[in-house]
């Protein structure tokens, strides 16, 4: 049994029993009256009514939310079935601070808290990272009882992990009680699907589960995805001391990506000087600049356009060129050579819990994971329109080629055409062992208890990884390239497959990640209100990287860094009602986790031989200021935290460091890199759950942020924050409910939801875009469901006035939302 100080069932009744032996009464109406409340009002997931009000993600002891000093949020299944969030990504809706991530390319779960990276958890164990956007998985709820987000590190609980914070996913587990659940589904863009979940006691002591599904959608602008999952679990309680939970999970699945959405086009309004406007062909001029060849003759430097082409150019610039992306209309930059992210995982877990007494368990855990990529896609879609494009030889060049406007042989200006297109196909493979041991002793001595948590993790990550590049004459010179899309808007696409434009393999490598930790927490109840947590871990990463061939010349870098890290809190409960907390954390992780190591030189000081540094880790810091209040006897939970939240020991090149020889300001005597960059998140958060008889249901949270990314090795302190890209500033959500009990025979169950998103950056100084956005939007959706005996109908509508909108941030543009669809559910429990 967990140490707890909540209430539950258990001590209820013992509490009642105790009460009636001590008054000399077995059993009074009263007494009895009371227990049942006090049980109804206690679920077997802790909850009250439909409110978790328990979670052990932020300690690893089974604490009541009005005690954890710590920003925890928790979602439970019955919101995420209202919603119908078949992925991760439907789920992020309900927590404040979570989002999309900026520049993803639109591959798997990319995700955000507070504006940085995430750790995803399964019962607490390695469930994929986002690894340098070259393939990660969509994570499924289809096995989901719950979603608890922990916002900020958590190393020692959870070994190396992103600054965000962790995303665990509760997983469905058997059940001694026999139960059966039957789901169709059908939609818009022939979606379809068919699940079942199967439990049952085999013995006494044994009970298994099963879940299958089948899903199949066309997608909204063919973005496909398919899956098949395979869940099963056995759990057998050994003893009353020993119990054993083995697991296993097998999903495949294909999703089709689009990496390119809808592109901003390149016009940099600072080299036309002046403000967005109607352009005639005298605003954007040829390049006057020229160099002297060795003939002595001179040369343009920049492409040169015909008076005629000048006005062919001028005019099909739109005001929000270069600011916003432009509408395709719906269809996207989508070639047939890209393929979908063909992903295969197998996952097995054995758990041991050990309860060593009342309040003290030894828990080990073990993970075995693979999982398997293979895709192609596009990248780019670079309308060149006009730049004044900074140049280290020459100062500058408008039109510098191939950065410029396309003018084909036959002396054709194409203006909305797309150069330097790239394709790549990347096929990897990664292989994790997980190991944690978690030795909870309770204790307590006169009116203070506490627990002792002593944990130590394992853990090995081998990732082999190849990846092709093919790319346009103008990004490759070699034969058979890629045709240019002359027409962004009306693209004709190449024929064949990837494989027939003569790819050259540019990634080619086996990446090791093996870390260990050891760590100590202590939790202190010093009195009913006060509740003190202090953990600290010891955790050491090394890196090794073995070059399997390129076509160039890599590297082989290892890596190899250590250090401490902390979490500190104190949560005081001011009234039943009401409690502050604060909460101070640092952790560290991999600064690529399993991403490519890169040659980095510096020069040994006074001599010109290169010298290899060694990257420090990633390392993470937060500070949480917060606080947490119920009302209508726990039927509300809400919560209020400040914070600041930062990722710390990142990489980022010196402005001063130039190797080109030749050009003006040659200087290679400066160190290439420095790693005192950090990407910083400031604001504060809010969430609100309510479950008011039964009748009213309502998730709410809202988030304003600020995420910059700090270069000090800027001359000027202004240029030295930048916004994140892909980033919003403020985002809210909404789900609200109403029962109306006994309608026609059954419970209808209408709902409504808001998601409001503000406007994120997708600029980029490098290409010529300092400050393009993707608009804000705000999207309303639909739910009625129909429950009869042990059936339920529901309809979802998403996207309820078919708004277009920007569903996430991506490198140079943004990915279009769904328009206006619905999906239709059929749920059969016997």
């Amino acid at each position: 049994m967990q140490f707890s100080r909540s209430l539950n069932s258990k001590s209820v009744l013992a509490t009642a029993v105790k009460v009636a032996l001590l008054g000399g009464v077995v059993a009074t109406a009263q007494a009895a009256e009371k227990a049942q409340d006090d049980i109804e009002r206690i679920s077997v997931y802790n909850k009250h009514n439909a409110l978790i009000l328990e979670s052990g993600t932020a300690t690893k002891s089974n604490m009541a939310l009005m005690q954890t000093p710590a920003a925890v949020v928790i979602v439970d299944k019955d919101l995420l079935d209202s919603q119908t969030a078949n992925t991760l990504q439907d789920a992020i809706r309900n927590v404040s601070g979570f989002t999309q991530g900026g520049n993803n390319y639109g591959i798997g779960d990319n995700l955000a808290i507070r504006g940085l990276g995430v750790n995803y958890t399964y019962d607490g164990m390695y469930g994929g990272a986002s690894l340098g956007n070259n393939y990660n998985p969509t994570r499924s709820m289809t096995n989901i009882e719950s979603m608890e987000v922990l916002k900020g590190p958590a190393t020692g609980l959870y070994g190396i992990g992103a600054a965000g914070g962790v995303v665990n996913l509760i997983e469905k587990k058997p059940q001694f009680e026999e139960a059966y659940e039957i789901s169709a589904k059908v939609g818009s863009w022939n979606t379809y699907g068919l699940m079942l979940d199967a439990t049952n006691a085999i013995t006494d002591d044994l009970a298994y589960r099963v879940v299958l599904n089948h899903e199949r959608s066309d997608g909204y602008r063919d973005l496909q995805q398919d899956r098949d999952e395979v869940y099963a679990s056995l759990k057998f309680e050994a003893s009353k001391d020993h119990a054993l939970l083995f697991s296993a999970a097998y999903i495949d699945d294909a999703v089709q990506v689009d990496s390119v959405g809808d592109p901003v086009r390149i016009v940099n309004w600072a080299s036309i000087d002046g403000e967005p406007r109607k352009l005639t062909g005298a605003d954007v001029p040829n390049d006057p600049k020229f160099i002297i060849n060795n003939d002595d003759k001179k040369e343009y430097l920049g492409v040169q356009l015909t008076e005629a082409q000048r006005e062919q150019l001028a005019a099909s610039i739109s005001t929000t060129d270069g600011l916003k992306p432009i509408d395709l209309g719906g269809t996207g930059l989508i070639s047939p050579l890209s393929t979908p992210n063909e992903g295969q995982e197998l996952r097995f877990k054995l758990r041991h819990d050990w309860h060593l007494g009342e309040e003290s368990t030894l828990t080990q855990q073990i993970l075995w994971r693979q999982y398997d990529s293979d895709l192609t896609r596009q990248t780019g879609a670079y309308n060149y329109v006009y730049w004044d494009r900074p140049n280290r030889t020459h100062g500058s060049i408008i039109n510098e080629d191939p950065r410029a406007p396309l003018v084909t042989e036959d002396g054709v200006l194409h203006p909305y055409a797309a150069r330097r297109q790239e394709y790549r196909r990347a096929v990897s493979d990664e292989q994790t062992w997980q190991y944690f041991a978690d030795l909870q002793l309770g204790w307590s001595y006169g009116d203070i208890s506490g627990e002792h948590l002593v944990s130590v993790n394992y853990e090995d990550r081998k990732m082999s990884f190849k990846q092709w590049h093919a790319y346009d004459k103008h990004g490759d010179t070699r034969s058979n390239n890629l045709p240019y899309i002359l027409d962004i808007r009306n693209p004709v696409w190449p024929t064949g497959s990837f494989m027939d434009y003569n790819p050259f393999v540019k990634s080619n490598y086996e990446k090791s990640l093996t870390a260990y930790g050891i760590s100590a927490q202590e939790v202190l109840y010093l009195t009913d209100a006060l509740t003190v947590r202090a953990g600290a871990a010891y955790t050491e990463i090394k890196q090794t990287y073995e070059d399997f061939g390129t076509d160039e010349e890599v590297k082989e870098l290892d890596s190899k860094d250590s250090g401490t890290t902390y979490n500190v809190g104190l949560n005081y409960q001011i009234t039943p009602q009401f409690a502050a907390f604060i909460n101070a954390s640092k952790g560290r992780t991999a600064y690529g986790v399993l991403s490519k190591l890169e040659d980095e030189k510096e020069l040994i000081d006074g001599t010109n031989i290169p010298k290899k540094t060694n990257q420090p880790d990633s390392e993470s810091e937060s500070f949480d200021l917060g606080f947490r209040f119920t009302a209508f006897e726990e039927d509300l939970l809400g919560s209020v935290v400040f914070f600041e939240t930062k990722r710390t020991n990142l990489r980022y090149g010196n402005t001063e460091f130039n190797s080109e020889v030749g050009s003006t300001d040659y200087n290679v005597d400066v160190p290439r890199y420095f790693y005192d960059n950090n990407e910083t998140t400031k604001g504060v958060e809010v969430d609100l759950n309510l479950v008011l008889n039964d009748a009213w249901k309502l998730n709410l949270n809202g988030t304003y942020q600020d995420a910059i990314s700090v270069m000090n090795s800027q001359k000027d302190p202004a240029d030295r924050e930048v916004d994140k890209k892909g980033l919003p500033e403020k985002m809210a959500g909404a789900w609200i409910t109403h029962m109306l009990p006994q309608f026609m025979g059954g419970d209808l169950e209408l709902s409504l939801g808001m998601s409001y998103v503000s406007e994120r950056t997708v600029s980029s100084s490098g290409f010529g875009l300092p400050t393009a956005v993707v608009d804000g939007y705000t999207r309303w959706d639909m739910a009625a469901a129909y429950y009869f005996d042990n059936y339920h109908f529901q309809l979802n509508i998403e996207n309820l006035a078919d708004e277009t909108y920007y569903s996430k941030a991506m490198f140079l543009g943004g990915l279009p939302g769904n328009e206006r669809n619905a999906k239709l559910t059929f749920n059969y429990q016997f």
